[in-house]
């Protein structure tokens, strides 16, 4: 919002004014019953008649009502303020509500030209509503206006705060169900007030809309008194206006007043601490709007009561096709919002409902921070020759890959101090995961109080570091869906947390990526360091790979997950990455020093592969297939398959063997299957279609197994990785119990090269012995085997 203080209306709306602001209710009410009902006959122009009911009805009509009411009165306030807003719909799954408002603004119509504002048009607006061939019944990618799917409940005003970072003329505005109010991640985003700057941020304007009901049970908050909900949402730093009732014209009179109250204050703050200096954390404005489930609708069905109780979540009246009671209900319940008062002839809105509706892009369903590709700008990613380690001789230096990392993201931090449209999130780990080099280019955001033992904290800080991946998540997608750039650094144990929000947002992508209409987005980037392979410190609750499955079960299109094995390979993959749009990208990559083995040329050469051989690392020399190819993903793998080629070149000279290293798992898939899948004739050139594959992976085996299982030569593939042994240990003692390490590798190779065990009795017994000696050593001394401590490569 502006410096300036916001004008503001010295009365309420006139007599007249409510009028038109009621008019335009009832016109949103009568649209969503119709989607969920009608597929004929919209403006009842006979009477209605079985065959104009859908087969099937689906849709949420309990929420719908409420959703409209806080439609028309953010008309309202936009209209009369020139307030650039957006809304987040939590109660997502009251799609009709949104679908009707945005067809009567008229931008679903310059959306879909097809479903035109007039009687034509809302016949298709009515019919394609969870219709075969139509859109979904809730919010969704389809719907002009949106940022938030309604699938899933509980990140509404996490992606609300998101939205309104960096945005500091934008008002976000966010409905939130009390039936969501008592999920895990709502509760942690009442919380993110304590992030929000008032000079550089937007506001949010949280409104808790209390119907009382879910599905089958009552909610929590509805039936706290008063008195106790006021105190909890003021502990939660807000201050809350309420406004309940069943009677419109009383409910439209005080849900006006809340909205100008609210907004003036959200003025008066910002004003405050944008001219005035003040820097003391504001207590924000909220509305707590109570109004029955399913307001308008049924009060009874079949001698129950609907209206104000949970049977109105979904659809009131269930056997309209069959049941002539209910036939006769529905068109009386149509009828009571006098649709001849708000549509002519030809079912154009009429003047009086459009008259609280604002023009252009102002209006909730064309704004561009709901379609975030308008307003982005590609990041200022600096060359990476500045940041790349030197590499004279593989495997004989050491750096920490997030580390070297953390120098490129705080070039890209600095670089956009002014323009503000790049942040870092992460759950109290930026530190931890080497990345504090952004600490010279910004500080962590915080608005609570400060101590002088406190470090790094600013009140315009970029750094976001809340101990809630949740709300991290939820932060980053609504930033990214309104047009800016991130990333979300995580222990890689804990990117589980927020495997259903990635879900959606990979959904939401892969949607958008067939609306014309959607620009694309930055892509939402994910770096998982603190990884299974070195939690050897936290023990077996911090080991856990299995993100990456996680990901890889979803849509190709979307979807990328990056292993590089060395710092020069990271900085490569997140300058990609980075620049990418309309992407899930997720990079597993370790902290820990770490064996260089690429150049910057090198390193940008094997990740333009995905995957390739190191011809310096094996004994294969072209002239012929190889003997066996030892292959890795990950940069723990990478340094055991290393070490064993050593061990091989050494005891086994006449052995040929092929080091292939994949930085992009996709490439594993066939070229069907993914876009970044290889063509048969690669993969085989490759791997060969015979000869043994000893893969030794980051992450749990059968992944591996299950990318590369049409390939000919899967009978071969043998791998190894993570098999769920783990515990507080050293670092190679992990490797060793997840028969990951290098003398179990060598003992593969023996066991899995046709008449090679006959001829290699002694290598693998005396493999075999030294993980037996590791075993009593480590017990012994507590650190690792001095040949596995001071290895380097001598190839």
């Amino acid at each position: 919002m502006s410096d300036a203080p916001p004008a503001s209306p010295t009365a309420g709306p006139s007599d007249e004014e409510l009028s038109a602001l009621d008019a335009h209710w009832r016109a949103a009410n009568y649209l969503a019953v119709g989607q969920i009902y009608l597929m004929a006959n919209p403006l009842l122009n006979r009477p209605l008649a079985p065959e104009h009911i859908k087969p099937r009805l689906l849709g949420h009509w309990g929420t719908s009502p409420g959703l409209n009411l806080v439609y028309t009165h953010l008309n309202r306030v936009i209209a009369a303020r020139g307030i650039p807003a957006l809304c987040v719909w939590g109660p997502g799954h009251g799609g009709p509500a949104v679908l009707a408002n945005s067809w009567l603004e008229g931008s679903y119509s310059e959306t879909y030209p097809d479903v035109s504002r007039d009687a034509s048009g809302m016949g298709l607006l009515f019919k394609q509503f969870s219709f075969p061939g139509g859109v979904p019944s809730h919010v969704a990618p389809e719907t002009p206006g949106s940022i938030h799917e309604g699938g899933e409940l509980g990140y509404s005003l996490a992606h609300a705060y998101g939205a309104a970072l960096d945005h500091p003329e934008l008002l976000v505005t966010c409905v939130i169900g009390d039936g969501e109010a008592e999920t895990g991640p709502l509760a942690g985003s009442w919380h993110a007030n304590k992030f929000l700057d008032p000079v550089h941020d937007g506001a949010v304007l949280p409104v808790l809309h209390l119907n009382g009901y879910k599905i089958a049970n009552p909610t929590v908050l509805a039936r706290l008194p008063e008195e106790e909900l006021d105190a909890l949402l003021r502990g939660y730093g807000h201050e809350p206006l309420f406004v309940s009732g069943d009677d419109p014209l009383t409910v439209h009179r005080a849900m006006a007043a809340a909205m100008d109250r609210a907004v003036d204050r959200i003025g008066e703050l910002q004003q405050a601490a944008r001219t005035g200096g003040d820097t003391d954390r504001p207590r924000w404005p909220m509305i707590v709007l109570r109004t029955p489930k399913g307001w308008t609708g049924p009060a009874e069905v079949d001698g129950l009561p609907v209206e104000g109780t949970w049977r109105a979540h979904q659809v009131p009246l269930p056997g309209v096709r069959d049941n002539p009671a209910h036939l006769r209900q529905l068109e009386a319940w149509l009828r009571s919002y006098r649709p001849e008062e708000l549509f002519d002839a030809e079912g154009r809105p009429s003047e009086q409902v459009l008259a609280c509706v604002p023009a252009g892009q102002a209006r909730l369903g064309s704004t561009p921070y709901a379609n975030g590709g308008l307003l982005l700008r590609d990041l200022p990613v600096p060359p990476l020759d500045a940041y790349a380690v030197q590499v004279d001789r593989p495997g004989t230096v050491l750096h920490e890959p997030t580390r070297v990392l953390g120098g490129l993201l705080e070039a890209v931090m600095a670089a956009t101090a002014d323009r503000r449209d790049f942040r870092v999130v992460g759950p109290d780990e930026t530190a931890s995961n080497r990345l504090d080099a952004l600490y010279e280019a910004t500080g962590k955001a915080w608005q609570a109080g400060t101590l002088p033992t406190d470090e790094h904290l600013a009140r315009d800080g970029r750094v976001m570091e809340v101990l809630s991946e949740h709300l991290c998540q939820g932060w980053l997608e609504g930033y990214l869906l309104t047009g800016r750039h991130g990333l979300f650094s995580c222990y890689e144990a804990f990117a589980h947390i927020v495997d259903s929000m990635v879900n959606q947002h990979i959904k939401w992508l892969r949607t958008s990526r067939r609306l014309p209409w959607r620009r694309p987005i930055a892509s939402l980037n994910y770096l998982l360091t603190s990884h299974v392979w070195r939690q050897d410190h936290n023990g077996f609750s911090h080991q856990d790979p299995g993100f990456v499955d996680h990901i890889l079960n979803k849509s190709p299109e979307v979807v990328r997950v990056y292993l590089p094995p060395d710092a020069n390979t990271l900085l490569s993959v997140a300058d990609h990455a980075l620049r990418s749009r309309d992407y899930v990208n997720v990079i597993v990559a370790g902290k820990q020093p770490s064996f260089d083995w690429l150049t910057l040329d090198q390193a940008r050469a094997h990740c333009a592969r995905g995957a390739g051989t190191w011809e310096w690392a094996g004994t294969d020399d072209g002239s012929r297939e190889p003997d066996v190819v030892l292959a890795c993903a990950g940069d723990v793998p990478t340094l055991e398959v290393l070490a064993a080629a050593a061990l091989l070149r050494r005891h086994l000279p006449e052995l040929a063997v092929r080091v292939v290293n994949v930085v992009d798992m996709a490439r594993l898939m066939p070229h069907d299957e993914h876009p970044h899948g290889m063509p048969e004739s690669e993969y085989d050139a490759l791997f060969t279609r015979d000869k043994p594959v000893i893969f030794a992976y980051h992450g749990y085996p059968w992944l591996i197994h299950r990318l590369a299982y049409r390939r000919t030569g899967h009978a071969q593939l043998h791998v190894r990785g993570y098999k769920e042994e783990g515990t507080t240990t050293t670092p190679f003692d992990m490797v060793v119990r997840n028969d990951l390490d290098r003398y179990r590798l060598v003992m593969d190779v023996i066991d899995r090269v046709p008449g090679l065990g006959v001829r290699a009795v002694a290598v693998r017994q005396a493999m075999s012995d030294t993980r037996t000696r590791h075993h009593a050593w480590i017990r012994e001394h507590g650190t690792d085997l001095p040949e596995v401590a001071d290895w380097t490569w001598e190839g």
